[in-house]
């Protein structure tokens, strides 16, 4: 075969291989922000409160769940592809502490409407009309966060900042491009970290926002209230490293705990005990001091 010939079949291959990844790449991309509708049903029985809705400035109208209790308030933030259902146990352990509690699906999620996942861009909006809903119901009670990975993120990404008094995150992504890339190659294997800024690229056309909006890192440091930090030490979604990284951004008070053995996981049923303890003490330190 000639020089020239063998040229041709190389950039024919290379055109080849860039199209299929480039295919490849749009269609997990749709994959992540694909809507994640489901039908959550009804608040359990033991938990007394009231189905409600909270228009955001999403552009959705956002499907609650309020138990009222004996003081202050925590609002739950639920994470990537899941629902206010995934936080019935959460409202339990916090209820049963006496706290007020407003859980409810993010836009795109559940039984919210939405068209798009944005990996806490849009969420963040939901998320300050979810606080500023149960400030409205509580005049003058203390209000907390507690979120999950994504709803970490919204609850960090949110402008002007959540009008709270404390925050408990749990394995939020400082970077999207980091988190692209974590994901990638849990799936893929290392060499799938080429893809990522295919993926990130997609962002701006398809969601109409940059991806440099989604840095929660940026952003932690303007929060000047306490803050709990939690991370799994096994995580692959978001490695220790970069919830420490996230950590290490932000002001001061700010508590960090490292989740033994934990993945990306919900650590609450991970570790009950500890779980409980941590998160109720900051509560209880933080808002009934």
């Amino acid at each position: 075969m000639s020089r020239s010939r063998v040229k041709q079949t190389l950039a024919v291959a290379i055109l080849g291989m860039t199209l299929l990844c480039g295919i490849g790449a749009y269609a997990i991309g749709s994959a992540l922000i694909a809507p994640s509708p489901s039908l959550v049903g009804d608040l359990p029985e033991d938990l007394v409160g009231e189905s409600v809705l909270i228009p955001s400035e999403s552009g959705s109208l956002l499907h609650a769940w309020f138990v009222p209790g004996r003081h202050d308030a925590v609002v739950l933030l639920h994470g990537l592809h899941a629902s206010r259902r995934n936080q019935v146990e959460r409202t339990r352990l916090v209820h049963g502490a006496g706290y007020s509690v407003l859980l409810f699906d993010f836009q795109a999620h559940g039984e919210s409407p939405g068209s798009n996942v944005t990996f806490g861009y849009l969420e963040s909006r939901d998320a300050r009309a979810a606080v500023d809903y149960v400030r409205r119901r509580l005049p003058g009670q203390k209000v907390a966060v507690i979120a999950q990975s994504m709803g970490g993120a919204a609850a960090i990404l949110a402008q002007p900042a959540l009008a709270i008094d404390a925050l408990v995150v749990e394995a939020a992504y400082p970077n999207l491009d980091d988190a692209v890339e974590d994901r990638l190659m849990m799936r893929l294997g290392s060499w799938a970290w080429v893809l990522g800024p295919v993926l990130t690229l997609q962002v701006q056309p398809r969601l109409g926002f940059p991806a440099s909006t989604l840095r929660p890192i940026d952003h932690v440091a303007d929060l000047t209230i306490p803050k709990l930090f939690i991370a799994g030490s096994a995580d692959e979604h978001t490695r220790i490293d970069e919830s420490r990284a996230l950590f290490e951004a932000a002001g001061a008070p700010k508590i960090f705990w490292a989740v033994d053995g934990a993945a990306h996981v919900d650590f609450y049923r991970y570790a009950p005990v500890e779980y409980r303890q941590h998160v109720l003490g900051f509560l209880q330190e933080y808002l009934r001091q």
